[in-house]
């Protein structure tokens, strides 16, 4: 197929539907066919079963590239969901670059004109044609405006809004053949996360929520040191068009940069480490694109942030949340645990409550021995890969936002780490995590929730031990005594029947036999009947004695 032809049927809503939900079909056609074929799963199936893998995801980034539009994202989208897909996927996901080729000059000036309602160049001075930067959404161009200001001019991709519109059309048919055929629509809520996938790729598709994103960091980290975010144009800045300050500078991993202008890695790895801490333990905006490529660095050593199209949120509530399942581990309550990871909506419905909570309980103890000491950063890189196991393989979803906080935090420390090889994370975050968990502000303090939860059962001790001591003494003495009284019922019952039959034997013979027997045989016999007499009388006093005691110890139970 001709290049031409390619690119006019891109925008054709078929063919794009057919090419998205056949590459679907074909994947899942071949891990069913695989898992008939292959019954046995030892080492070399599983070699042969991660080669198939990698295989499809090479697959899925050429076609996103041929494509464009929502499969990159889609792609971006899936590299956070450790709960949904096997690592080896996720690896060659996490490449898949948001960098496509650029569309004519004249499509992207005609949409500038639109949303301006004016001549481009009524507005600047100079453009340049050849884009800086060419992704699936949009496209930067290096302009000057009238007053002599460089700006970077952000603009839609032409056809963009209806690329999307029809690959959620498309993903919305595989969703549903997966919610029918595969064991992911066994496990996770595959209704949910469409709509969030919806939700998160429609917001970068309006640059005002960009552009409000933008201004509530500049506003954020404006006193933040060794911090710049750029400034914004509001006046210019539309829903297809985004205009903001021109920042000279390179990606933050430029070594050469570095070593050119002698700047301090360690310096500027910490400065990076220190924005981002902010974010991510605090509640607010946090930016979940936080690439090399989103952290330029200027020759002075400052952090440029750019590029607020995907963000995440974490309010109160989840601040809250996390701070509980902290707690539950700190103080070994599995049920806070639990109930924060309710609370923050990660437990599908049929998932099996005791079973996490036992799971998460021995993966606690197998890594801290009930102690934190021994934490450090192998312990941390074991943990992170075996807690993408264990959410695969229980029945947790990831909220999009959570998604995107893990995805920030592995992005940050690899760009961390390009930085500074030898970065000690552990010796900066020690004292970060000690602030957070102690908390500054009186209801977040963590230690007082731990001293509350610790002091509940001392507190309730004197009440525990005068119940222990009172009633529940009473309550076993009174039980005890209950069942002696029931077996003693049962011992007097018995042996007064007994007697009974030996009293009516004994009676029966000397009226039956009285006038043949001898005297001593008559003598047995009213001595049979008179033990027997006796025995029957005895029993039954006995039984009746307690039978008014039971009658007392309950009229004492009820009062």
């Amino acid at each position: 197929m001709k290049r031409g032809e390619a690119q006019l049927l891109k925008y054709t809503a078929l063919y794009r539907i057919t090419i998205i939900v056949s590459m679907a079909v074909k994947f899942l056609w071949q891990i069913f066919w695989f898992q008939k074929t292959n019954r046995i799963w030892d080492e070399k199936t599983r070699q042969k079963w991660e080669s198939l893998l990698v295989k499809q995801a090479k697959e899925y980034r050429q076609k996103a590239l041929q494509l464009e539009g929502l499969l990159i994202k889609v792609g971006q989208f899936l590299s956070t969901r450790a709960d949904l897909l096997p690592p080896v996927f996720l690896k060659e996901l996490e490449g898949l670059v948001d960098r496509v080729e650029p569309v004519p000059f004249d499509k992207s000036r005609e949409i500038v004109e639109e949303d301006w309602g004016d001549d481009l160049y009524e507005y600047i001075e100079d453009i340049d044609e050849e884009p800086v930067a060419s992704a699936s959404i949009g496209e930067v161009y290096k302009a000057t405006l009238k007053d002599g200001k460089t700006v970077a001019i952000k603009i839609q991709r032409y056809r963009v809004g209806q690329i999307f519109h029809t690959d959620f059309k498309a993903m919305r048919i595989v969703f549903w053949i997966l919610s029918r055929v595969s064991s992911i629509g066994k496990k996770a809520d595959l209704g949910a996360l469409y709509r969030e996938l919806v939700q998160v790729v429609s917001k970068e598709l309006d640059f005002k929520k960009e552009l409000k994103h933008s201004l509530y960091f500049k506003e954020r980290f404006k006193d933040f040191e060794g911090v710049y975010i750029p400034d914004y144009y509001e006046y210019l800045s539309t829903r297809r068009v985004l205009v903001m300050e021109w920042i000279e500078g390179v990606k933050v991993t430029d070594e050469t940069f570095i070593q050119e202008h002698q700047l301090n890695r360690e310096h500027i790895a910490k400065k990076v480490f220190d924005l981002f801490v902010e974010q991510l333990v605090s509640d607010g905006m946090f930016h979940a694109d936080p690439h090399s490529g989103n952290l330029m660095l200027r020759s002075d050593g400052t952090i440029v942030m750019i590029d607020y199209g995907m963000v995440g949120e974490i309010d109160k509530d989840d601040a809250s949340y996390i701070r509980m399942m902290i707690q539950g581990f700190i103080l070994d309550d599995y049920d806070k645990v639990i109930h924060a990871l309710e609370d923050m909506n990660f437990l599908l419905p049929h998932a099996n409550k005791q079973k996490v909570k036992r799971l998460l309980r021995e993966m606690s103890d197998m890594y801290f021995q009930g102690s934190f000491e021994k934490f450090d950063q192998d312990v941390l890189n074991q943990i992170l890969d075996d807690l993408q196991k264990f959410v695969k393989d229980q029945p947790i979803q990831l909220p999009a936002d959570y998604a995107f906080l893990g995805r920030a935090a592995s992005i940050v420390i690899g760009v961390l780490t390009s930085i500074h090889p030898s970065i000690d994370l552990m010796k900066w975050g020690k004292p970060v995590i000690k602030e957070w968990v102690s908390g500054n502000e009186s209801d977040a303090s963590i230690y007082k929730e731990v001293l509350k939860d610790s002091a509940k059962p001392l507190l309730s001790l004197p009440k525990a031990l005068n119940q222990y001591l009172t009633d529940s003494e009473h309550q076993r003495a009174w039980q005890e005594r209950q069942q002696q009284h029931r077996l003693f019922h049962q011992y007097y019952l018995f042996y007064a029947l007994l007697s009974f039959v030996i009293f009516a034997s004994g009676s029966g013979f000397l009226m039956v036999k009285y006038p043949d027997l001898p005297d001593v045989s008559i003598y047995m016999g009213f001595s049979v009947s008179g033990v027997g007499l006796l025995g029957v009388i005895l029993f039954a006093i006995i039984h009746f004695l307690t039978i008014q005691t039971i009658t007392k110890d309950r009229r004492n139970k009820s009062e």
